[in-house]
């Protein structure tokens, strides 16, 4: 089980935490823990929270979080970033929402890196980091396991990502709807998962549809029992599921079966064997997908 750590500052934003928080709290294998340099840590909008003193032992695979706080408050004394830091030379990742990414810089982690923050605290980020490449308006930016985001509610989609790499998209796109927000990625770059890119939306007929192909999309999936599992007709699955993702079930099963072949070509697999791999006769149909626009 890894750790999630949330480092917390006097005045921190209770959203920046609770959003990643809940991410983490319903993704499996988590285990969350709270530091602070003093405890109870008072937030910006009222509510004291308790968090440790102590940091636990790290390992390469916890992560390091850093919420956000009220501007003009916040911060944290040389030894708590040289911890920080100390995660990351060892190989773990770091991530911060909305003012946290100026601990990650003030740590020295910005520096020759990609970093984002809200939008209000571009410019100041900017000036008092510029080593690093302040990049404007896109909701988290990943660089060499240092990840940051902008404000609020992007530290859910930041937390979102980082368990998508981990367990895959099914489980983010999971989570997701169990906290009934979008699962979206980066805002500056297409949503490179279909499992993702295709569940932005709060169809529960449909989500359980995806669900079942998205756990067998190598097999042979029947229409007819895709509705009946469903509790709908066939008619009704088409429409609905067209509506909600642009596609029928049909074509997003060859969404993700093309996107799995394209993973294992690129890493060294034959083009035949990926077909096969994926659930086609051979890669005759493979070739065909590829050259559309899926």
């Amino acid at each position: 089980m890894s750790q999630v750590v949330f480092v917390l500052t006097p005045q921190v934003h209770l959203l920046d935490l609770a959003g990643p928080a809940q991410v983490f709290s319903s993704a499996p294998g988590y285990h969350l823990r709270y530091v602070a340099e003093a405890s109870p840590v008072p937030t910006w909008q009222g509510v004291g929270l308790q968090a440790d003193l102590d940091w636990p032992a790290l390992t390469p695979g916890d992560l390091v979080l850093v919420p956000g706080w009220r501007d003009g408050h916040g911060y944290f004394a040389p030894e708590t970033l040289e911890r920080i830091a100390a995660h990351h030379a060892a190989g773990g990742t770091v991530a911060s929402v909305c003012a946290g990414a100026d601990a990650l810089g003030r740590a020295g982690l910005l520096d020759g890196r990609r970093c984002t923050t809200h939008h209000d605290l571009q410019d100041r980020l900017a000036r008092r980091h510029p080593a690093a490449t302040v990049v404007r308006d896109v909701l988290y930016v990943v660089d060499d396991r240092v990840v940051t985001s902008a404000g609020i509610a992007s530290g859910i989609d930041l937390a979102l990502h980082l368990v998508a790499l981990r367990h895959g998209p099914a489980v983010a796109a999971r989570v997701a709807r169990e906290m009934v927000v979008y699962a979206r990625r980066n805002g500056d770059e297409r949503q490179h998962s279909a499992m993702l890119r295709h569940r932005a939306h709060l169809s529960d007929v449909v989500h359980r549809v995806q669900d079942r192909i998205d756990a067998a999309f190598a097999e042979p999936l029947r229409l007819a029992d895709l509705a009946a599992g469903a509790g709908v007709s066939e008619r009704t699955l088409t429409r609905l599921f067209t509506a909600a993702t642009g596609r029928t079930p049909l074509r997003y099963q060859q969404v993700l079966r093309v996107e799995r072949a394209e993973y294992l070509i690129g890493h060294g697999s034959t083009m035949e064997a990926a077909a096969r791999a994926v659930g086609f006769g051979d890669a005759r149909m493979l070739r065909r997908l590829r050259a559309r626009t899926l």
